[in-house]
């Protein structure tokens, strides 16, 4: 099974768009991405994060209500 999390762009690096990468953000915890499979990606972007790769675009509604839940996850195992 396969986990991709979403993630907010907070810089973009690289000017070609097939070897530009992102610094993103999960919940604070920040680490740099492949943005080569979302060319149309920009800075406060939500993005969804596979292996290293941010693989599609998340609107902010979306991603936001996506990070509470993992978070009331987290919270029950607790």
């Amino acid at each position: 099974m396969c986990l991709a999390i979403p993630g907010k762009i907070i810089s973009i690096s690289g000017e070609n768009l097939y070897t530009r990468t992102g610094d993103v953000s999960f919940s604070g915890l920040v680490t740099t991405v492949s943005l080569a499979l979302v060319p149309e990606a920009k800075e406060n972007d939500y993005v969804i994060v596979h292996a290293g790769f941010a693989i599609n675009l998340l609107d902010e509604e979306e991603a936001l209500a996506t990070l509470a839940s993992l978070d009331d996850l987290k919270s029950a195992q607790e």
